[in-house]
């Protein structure tokens, strides 16, 4: 098993930036592939970006492309994401998820039902 604890969010004015963390623990996520989504009251769960296990390939959301980066510290267990030039539109709860098959690619895509675990979520508010 692998828990996931997310930090990081909180209340922030447009164009502002946020850094967001993503604690692992019960395994070492090393290979994994590791992604952040996004849930807006009343809308789906939205992916955001991924990111491989070695941290050398990333993919994003065509809204989020150029604004946020995915990252990761393998040494310490943990993800990231650095939001910037943040809109009203980024306001959600963003979740931390790892696809919990080892080296396997299938989650870079973005699709939720690739991922096994899932954190509780951070809020993120970004005010006009």
């Amino acid at each position: 098993q692998v828990q996931l604890v997310e930090s990081g969010g909180g209340l922030v004015q447009a164009g502002g930036s946020l850094r967001l963390s993503c604690a692992a623990s019960g395994r070492n996520i090393s290979r994994y592939v590791m992604g952040w989504f996004r849930q807006a009251p009343g809308k789906e769960r939205e992916f955001q970006a991924a990111i491989n296990w070695r941290g050398d390939s990333t993919y994003y959301a065509d809204s989020v492309k150029g604004r946020f980066t995915i990252s990761r510290d393998n040494a310490k267990n943990t993800v990231f994401l650095q939001m910037n030039s943040l809109k009203p539109a980024d306001t959600a709860v963003y979740y931390c998820a790892a696809d919990g098959s080892p080296f396997a690619a299938r989650a870079m895509g973005g699709m939720a039902h690739a991922y096994d675990y899932w954190g509780q979520g951070t809020q993120v508010t970004v005010s006009s």
